[in-house]
């Protein structure tokens, strides 16, 4: 399997957020010659580092060949050995402290902190140690994966089929590694809509169980090789429930990883399966069942959690505290209709639940949680009393945008503060189960954003079925290790390290570009969000067609790489790498020729309109072959029902488009649609020397019968991709301007199209510049009656007051977007020019009038505040802008519409009074505020989904239209 170039993680290469000090002392081998050293665990210790001691064992193994002995007792004599141990429950490593042989500075009586040092003659007969020492149980667990990783064993290596590379020999570096204590205490992931986890499990894991204690000890070991330590089990109807199996809780007692459960699970309990043996063991004394509902049947339902507290009393466990309906529907409260009713009801419950959990469990019942979820934040916000040492789990809107973060008298809780975040989300508006399509740097924001509000005990992810979200879930887990190692001019660093781990470090520059194109398209919009009639396929050279030329460009790059790999490297590129992307390609691309199909029969096409309609139904046929491929050829069919964009009880991704067809008549005739027009050429082709855009006509043929056409150009500095021809279908011509030999100055021009007996004349309007001109224009200039502007490409950016705009790379629609930082700060309402941080973009108008100005803002959120920003042209008066900042849950309002595209459009307009040159002022009010696009509407904008093109900017953008376009091949 060795392979030039292709070493996933080499002896040295550190993991994530641990610290280690460089030394000139030879590597500690762990194996050498053909033998393994000894690995020793006191059997004392925690089941838990047992357990993980016998994985390194094995890892050992995977990567050399040769199995390791794993001792209980100290060997009398020995070269070299592993030492394993928590501090406190290994007398060895507790000799070694005490006699100062072992560093234990900043872990010693730490959350979950450990250290790896080489020490010599620890023992008597034993001339050196690689000694592996944890602060409690989980951090010597960690340290264990730590050496695991060291050695090129990747925490993916069961999960996406990473390849381990064998070599002979295998060391560790002597200097000492420690992991300090994490930035958040609890971080774990939520199982959820898990349909599909639960048909792999069931066909591949357990054929008598829908996701057990085979297929959760596999996720125990994930969990805590990416340094977690928390789970909520799944619990949807086709899922067997956590407590169903009783070897589920115990093997997460043995692993080391604290169960809890989500916001309708209250202690433990999963009402879907649980609780309507427990209302038809209890009726009520006239044979009735009784409801999930406090009002009504208190005692029973009281009952009911305390049955669990007492059966989970024995294991470290998180008590979800409060109440929803069952199955993730709302609280239902007969008796108690108001508000404040409602907040009495809860306060008993809570109530209520505490003196369960004092009574059946102790002490050891920590942490105890409220989760604010939906209608029950707005309990929360109306009065609900949470005890000061509860944690309280603050969600996002289920799209990435937390809704509400703690005041300063939240942040002083004992309890402290967590967040429960969407990687995956089933529900409304729209739902994206199938692939990760979250932007990293979104995520990073976020994050960061609720840490800069002391949001630090704990951090829970929903991400699905597991698979698929494989990037996302490791970049989580690693901030909220070191939430302070990536920020926002590094977050692509995390792809490069990460896939570099996987795949070897040569390529993982290569890699964390193709997933930073891939998330960024995704932001445009998802793949599970696509739909007819949202994307134009006429406007802007084509919208839709230009994103699938991007999607197009991106796959050839992965399948370029991927052909480069060694064969043993090629099932886990596929998962991590080549399925996301061709899956979301195909996805789009059906939808863009359904998109054109229908365009086709407004226009009247004949043999085109069919041929579009093959294309589409193509595309969604070759979607299911790449899954279907996935799941039954990928590492010998290992993932068999693992991924499906179309599992049968839970929301779909888009299916098969509906398309049309048109009967085969033997005829034939001219069709013209030029650019900006659904049919025919109205609106004329607009051509500036300063973008030098290229612009397209479709020439289509009304029958089935091939017939003659040719295009001439009115002047001969218009320049046509092709002529003419004989024709079945369509040919997209593209037109272009040779600005070396047009006048300068506005000119009229045409193209004139000629063919079966018909004739149709293309109107063009071209202004040139000139050359000199292009070059010295010092901000952006406005063409075709608009001015575009990505935020990040200010002209000069000032801080104020202690706060500032930073560049956040790999965010949003573009390359990068602007954020007011820090989050804490103040908001700004008045005197902006003096008081607020601020970006500045030069533009040149060249007309006069009042124009709308849209700003493309990030729809982050702030229930209890407000989300706002100003714009202004030059010293003009400021106009501040109002964006959504509630999550509402609604579908077809301006929340939903928001998250479905990821941007929210604020309007206002500026006044240009004279041509020339201008400043346009962006002002921070709320903070946190991220912007995008700014786009100045002076009367060209025609309705599309995205921004138009960016302007000609001479630093910025000197040539706009050198992006991915359409290939513009026959169709």
């Amino acid at each position: 399997m060795a392979a030039v170039g292709v070493v996933p993680l080499l002896p040295g290469v550190l993991p994530a957020s641990a610290h280690a000090t460089e030394s000139d002392r030879p590597d500690f081998p762990l194996v050498r010659d053909g033998a393994a050293v000894d690995l020793f665990v006191d059997s004392a210790d925690d089941p838990a580092v047992l357990r993980a001691a016998g994985d390194l064992q094995a890892d050992v193994e995977r990567v050399s060949g040769v199995r390791p002995r794993l001792l209980h007792t100290v060997p009398e004599k020995a070269e070299c050995v592993v030492l394993m141990g928590t501090i406190g429950a290994s007398p060895v490593i507790d000799r070694l402290i005490g006699q100062k042989r072992l560093d234990t500075s900043r872990v010693k009586g730490r959350w979950e902190a450990s250290v790896t040092q080489v020490v010599d003659r620890p023992l008597p007969g034993v001339r050196r140690a690689l000694v592996i020492a944890g602060s409690d149980r989980r951090g010597t667990v960690y340290g264990i994966y730590d050496t695991s990783e060291r050695i090129g064993v990747s925490p993916w290596h069961w999960w996406a089929d990473v390849p381990v590379e064998r070599r002979e020999t295998v060391t560790v570096p002597a200097g000492p590694l420690k992991r300090y204590e994490p930035s958040v205490r609890y971080r774990g992931i939520f199982i959820n809509d898990e349909q599909n986890l639960t048909t792999w499990s069931h066909r591949k894991q357990e054929p008598d169980k829908n996701i057990g204690p085979e297929t959760y000890s596999r996720v125990f070991e994930l969990l805590l090789r990416l340094k977690a330590n928390y789970l909520w089990p799944a619990m949807h109807p086709y899922s067997d429930f956590f407590n169903k199996h009783r070897e589920n809780p115990e093997l997460a007692e043995r692993y080391g990883i604290v169960v809890g459960s989500s916001h309708p699970e209250a202690l433990l309990r999963n009402g879907v399966h649980e609780w309507e043996p427990w209302a038809e063991e209890h009726r009520g004394a006239d044979g009735s069942l009784p409801v999930y509902d406090y009002t009504v049947n208190p005692g029973v339902i009281s009952g009911y959690w305390r049955a669990r507290a007492r059966q989970n009393a024995t294991y470290e466990s998180s008590w979800t505290l409060g109440m929803r309906g069952l199955h993730d529907s709302a609280l239902e409260t007969r008796y108690a209709t108001t508000i404040p009713e409602k907040v009495v009801v809860m306060n008993n419950i809570i109530a209520d639940q505490r003196r369960i959990l004092s009574e059946e469990v102790g002490d050891a019942a920590t942490p105890q949680i409220f989760i604010p979820y939906k209608e029950v934040l707005e309990l929360y916000n109306a009065g609900v009393q949470v005890p000061d040492d509860v944690t309280l789990v603050w969600p996002d809107d289920n799209h990435g945008n937390m809704r509400q973060l703690p005041n300063e008298a939240e942040r002083r809780r004992g309890g402290g503060n967590g967040i429960y975040y969407h990687l995956s989300y089933w529900g409304r508006p729209k739902s994206y189960l199938w692939l990760d399509t979250t932007q990293l740097s979104k995520v990073w924001q976020e994050l960061r954003r609720v840490y800069e509000h002391k949001v630090d005990r704990m951090w829970i992810f929903n991400v699905g079925d597991i698979k698929s979200i494989e990037n996302g879930l490791s970049f989580c887990m690693d901030m909220a290790w070191d939430v302070d190692r990536w920020g926002p001019e590094n977050i692509d660093a995390f792809l490069v390290e990460w896939a570099g781990r996987q795949f070897g470090r040569r390529h993982g520059r290569e890699i964390a570009s193709i997933r930073t194109e891939y998330y960024r398209l995704a932001a445009e919009l998802r793949p599970e969000f696509i739909g007819r009639g949202i994307l134009s396929v006429v406007h802007h050279g084509d919208e839709a067609g230009r994103r699938m030329a991007a999607y197009r460009a991106l796959l050839e790059r992965t399948r370029t790489l991927g052909a480069k790999l060694p064969g043993a490297y090629r099932d886990a590129f596929y998962q991590l790498v080549e399925y996301p992307v061709h899956g979301a390609y195909l996805m789009n691309l059906k939808f863009y020729w359904a998109e054109r199909n229908a365009l086709a029969v407004r226009q009247g096409r004949g043999a085109g309109t069919n041929r579009f309609a093959d294309l589409a139904e193509a595309a969604h046929a070759e979607e299911q072959a790449i899954t279907k491929r996935y799941n039954t050829e990928i590492a010998d069919g290992k993932w068999d029902g693992i991924v499906n964009p179309y599992p049968s009880q839970i929301p779909k991704a888009p299916g098969r488009p509906t398309v049309s067809r048109v009967a085969q008549q033997d005829t034939s005739g001219l069709g013209v649609a030029s650019e900006g027009n659904d049919t025919g050429g109205a609106r004329p082709l607009s051509f500036s020397s300063y973008t030098r855009d290229r612009r397209f006509v479709d020439v289509f043929n009304t029958g089935f019968r091939a017939l003659e056409w040719s295009a001439e150009a009115g002047h001969p500095w218009v320049r046509l991709s092709t002529t003419g021809g004989s024709m079945t279908e369509q040919t997209r011509v593209w037109v272009e301007i040779d600005w070396k030999r047009a006048p300068q100055g506005a000119h009229d021009a045409t193209v004139t199209f000629t063919g079966a007996g018909q004739s149709t004349e293309v109107s063009l309007r071209v202004l040139n510049d000139g050359e000199r001109a292009r070059h010295r224009v010092p901000g952006f200039v406005e063409a075709h009656g608009y001015v575009s502007i990505d935020a990040a490409h200010f002209d000069r950016r000032v801080a104020r007051g202690g706060a500032n705009w930073r560049t956040v790379r790999g965010l949003g629609r573009r390359t990068a977007a602007m954020e007011a930082v820090p989050s804490t700060a103040v908001p700004i309402t008045e005197d902006f020019a003096d008081r607020a941080p601020e970006l500045r973009y030069r533009v040149r108008f060249t007309t006069t009038g009042t124009f709308p100005v849209t700003v493309f803002r990030l729809p982050s959120l702030d229930e209890r505040g407000k989300r706002r920003l100003a714009v202004a042209l030059d010293d003009q008066p400021v106009t501040v802008l109002s964006g959504q900042a509630v999550a509402t849950g609604n579908r077809g309002d301006a929340w939903a519409r928001n998250v479905e595209d990821g941007i929210e459009k604020l309007s206002a307009t500026v006044t240009v009074t004279e041509p020339g040159e201008h400043v346009l002022r962006l002002f921070m009010v709320d903070p946190a505020i991220a912007v995008d696009q700014i786009v100045i509407n002076t009367g060209g904008v025609p309705d599309s989904y995205l921004a138009p093109p960016e302007s000609y900017h001479r630093s910025h953008r000197p040539d706009p239209v050198a992006e991915v376009e359409p290939d513009g091949s026959d169709r």
